[in-house]
């Protein structure tokens, strides 16, 4: 991962604002990512920490959504290493907005990735 892309830069400072416990700075600071986003590789990025400053499981759904989405059009090796965790986030979002289903077939492509998530 290039860590002087801006949008990369940009998460990376949310991050960090967001373990320092200024989710409000952070989630600022996910929006200019996605403002700056000139790749799906970089937008995938984005829409990831983005998912994680919204205020209801359907907006984040929608974020977790458009970062699989652009990470699976970026048809990218860089972005190889995010599915796991994009594919957790997907499965978490079904399970809370009640669709075990699919939130179970989410999770098991985690799993084929080597990351196990048990379902509440």
């Amino acid at each position: 991962m290039d860590t002087n892309n801006p949008g990369i830069r940009l998460c990376i400072a949310g991050t960090r604002a967001e373990f320092d416990g200024r989710m409000d700075v952070a989630c600022r600071l996910y929006r200019q990512a996605w403002g700056t986003s000139a790749s799906d590789f970089e937008a995938c990025i984005a829409a990831h920490y983005l998912a994680r400053c919204q205020d209801s499981p359907e907006e984040t759904f929608h974020w977790n959504r458009v970062a699989l989405e652009r990470a699976l059009a970026a048809n990218d090796e860089s972005v190889k290493e995010f599915f796991p965790s994009l594919y957790l986030n997907m499965g978490r979002s079904y399970e809370l907005l009640g669709n075990q289903a699919q939130a179970k077939k989410f999770f098991d492509r985690a799993a084929e990735l080597g990351v196990t998530h048990q379902m509440e």
